[in-house]
């Protein structure tokens, strides 16, 4: 049974114990006996419409759920085989937090990540760590036999380095032209390439936190091919 209770503070007197109000629980009776008539109400006057009324109601309740949720955007075909076929290589599947894969609405992103257990890149240099090399020629394999145009970005975090007249613009721009000639080594023809761009410590993968080692990659965007 549901109640509530109040207290009252007399001057110059011991608080009186809290007051009991009674009849708190007809309200609430009251309100289950509201919303249960209100019940049978509907389902007596659903039971009243012909099967053929009752299919368009319903009908029209869908569609109002399409329209307020949105229709999904659609993937281009070639852009979700481009996903499976990145998927399939099985070096960069076991790579984990190394690699993220996206379908973007022109293409497929492969982005090669930095982390703390897997370094892919040598301290402040261009150079590629073995497991870095490792994981761009596993997409140049993947590539190689596609003719998609191919982009490739260079990121850094955002530390400062210490070598004068050696910033993170040219940091980043040479892990993208590193990665670029070991594509090229493992098949992808050079006439693919559409940018290979340095863009620094200003796109961070987690943008609160521009410290952070997986901010240090290399993107690779495999577009879709033209369309005749």
């Amino acid at each position: 049974m549901a109640y509530a209770t109040t207290h009252r503070q007399l001057a110059g007197r011991m608080p009186a114990p809290p007051a009991r109000k009674m009849g708190t629980w007809k309200m609430a009776y009251a309100d289950f006996l509201t919303a249960l008539m209100a019940f049978f109400l509907l389902m007596w006057l659903v039971s009243g419409v012909s099967p053929d009324a009752r299919a368009a109601i319903a009908g029209e309740f869908e569609t109002l759920e399409t329209s307020l949720a949105g229709a999904a955007p659609a993937v281009p075909a070639e852009a979700a085989d481009l996903f499976s076929l990145l998927q399939l290589s099985e070096t960069l599947k076991a790579a984990g937090e190394s690699v993220i894969l996206s379908v973007e609405p022109d293409g497929v992103r492969l982005d090669l990540v930095d982390t703390a257990g897997r370094p892919l890149f040598q301290s402040a240099s261009g150079a590629l760590t073995p497991e870095g090399a490792e994981l761009v020629d596993a997409a140049a394999r993947s590539l190689a036999p596609l003719s998609n145009p191919v982009s490739l970005e260079g990121h850094t975090d955002a530390f400062s380095l210490a070598s004068t007249g050696y910033s993170n613009w040219d940091l980043s721009s040479d892990r993208a032209n590193e990665a670029r000639r070991l594509l090229e080594t493992g098949g992808v023809a050079a006439a693919r390439f559409q940018a290979v761009t340095g863009l620094a410590d200003t796109r961070p993968l987690d943008p609160g936190q521009p410290h952070l080692a997986r901010n240090r990659r290399i993107s690779l965007k495999v577009h879709l091919a033209a369309q005749p």
